[in-house]
């Protein structure tokens, strides 16, 4: 079993700050349990009102659990995801 969690934002953010500004929200779940993904499918989509970005899977395997719901606030590290790797 494998837990995906959410990677650290991009370092753009830091440096300019205009994207990252406010809170970051689940836009869209693009899975649920047992769905078979590949490495980079996307899992979920964020926004932070100025920008929506795509959050691909590091692994291939199958969903056992999605650990978040559209309109859930996240930050780094939260958990997003438990797989059965292949």
């Amino acid at each position: 079993m494998i837990e995906i969690r959410l990677p650290r934002f991009p370092e753009c953010w830091e440096t300019c700050g205009n994207c990252g500004q406010g809170e970051v929200l689940v836009l869209e779940v693009h899975v649920k349990p047992g769905d078979v993904v590949r490495h980079d499918d996307n899992l979920i989509t964020l926004e932070t009102g100025k920008v929506a970005l795509d959050i691909p899977s590091p692994h291939a395997g199958t969903v056992v659990e999605v650990c978040v719901s559209e309109g859930d606030t996240v930050s780094e590290g939260a958990l997003i995801a438990r797989i059965d790797a292949q």
